[in-house]
C-alpha cells in the first residue's frame, strides 16, 4: 500500500481559503494556520483608542494611516496585527485612487495587544518577522502587567511600565514612528482602560 505525503499548505492556498477572515481572523505562520483569540474588553478598548489617537495626528497631515485587524501578506506569512500603521506613500491604492483591499507588504509600525490566556511567544515571533522584513517599530502591550514592550530593528527590546498609583512622576514617552508627532506614555495608554464617569 502506497501513501502520499501530505504537503504543507502554501501561503497562496491559505489565502484562497474562504474562512480566513472570519472573526477572529486566522494567520499563516511558518506553514501553520493559527486563529487569533477573540478580543475581550480591555483589548478592544486599547485597540480602538490607539487606532483613533494615531489617526487623529497622522491622517490629518497625510503622514501615515492606522488600520485595525488588517491582513498583511509578506515574507511567506499572512498576519493580522491588532493595529498596523503604514506611511502614507506605502498604502496600496487602486487605479481609481481608493485604498486597496490587499496589503502585500509589512506595516511600518505594528501594535499587538496580549489577550487573556494568549501565549506571547507566537506574537513576538510575528513581531520579529515584521522587523526582519522592514518594519521600523513594534509594540507588544500586556494589559495584565500594565507594560509595553518596544521592539526596534537592531536594538534590544525595552519595557515601559505604567504606575497609575503615581501620576505626578513624569514618565518617559514611548518611541513613535518617525514624523508622527504623538507623545504617549504607558500611564496615558493604560489610563484609557478606566471607565470613570466624566
Amino acid at each position: 500500500m502506497t501513501t502520499t505525503p501530505i504537503l504543507p499548505l502554501s501561503l497562496d492556498d491559505f489565502l484562497r481559503k474562504p474562512n480566513i477572515d472570519e472573526s477572529p481572523a486566522w494567520e499563516y505562520t511558518n506553514g501553520e494556520i493559527i486563529q487569533k483569540p477573540m478580543p475581550q474588553g480591555q483589548h478592544s478598548k486599547l485597540q480602538y483608542k490607539l487606532w483613533e489617537t494615531i489617526n487623529e495626528v497622522a491622517e490629518t497631515a497625510n503622514i501615515a494611516y492606522s488600520l485595525p485587524e488588517l491582513r498583511c501578506n509578506f515574507g511567506n506569512r499572512s498576519i493580522v496585527p491588532d493595529v498596523s500603521v503604514f506611511y502614507w506613500e506605502r498604502i496600496p491604492v487602486t487605479e481609481a485612487g481608493d485604498i486597496a483591499n490587499q496589503f502585500n507588504s509589512f506595516p511600518d509600525w505594528t501594535i499587538e495587544i496580549i489577550s487573556p490566556n494568549q501565549k506571547s511567544t507566537k506574537v513576538i515571533d510575528n513581531i520579529l518577522h515584521c522587523l526582519e522584513h522592514g518594519s521600523q517599530l513594534s509594540w507588544l502591550i500586556d494589559p495584565d502587567e500594565k507594560s509595553i514592550f518596544v521592539f526596534q530593528p537592531q536594538q534590544t527590546p525595552r519595557v515601559y511600565k505604567a504606575d497609575l498609583s503615581n501620576n505626578e512622576t513624569p514618565q518617559e514617552t514611548l518611541p513613535i514612528l518617525d514624523k508622527i508627532e504623538l507623545y504617549l506614555t504607558a500611564n496615558k495608554i493604560f489610563s484609557w482602560l478606566q471607565m470613570k464617569a466624566k
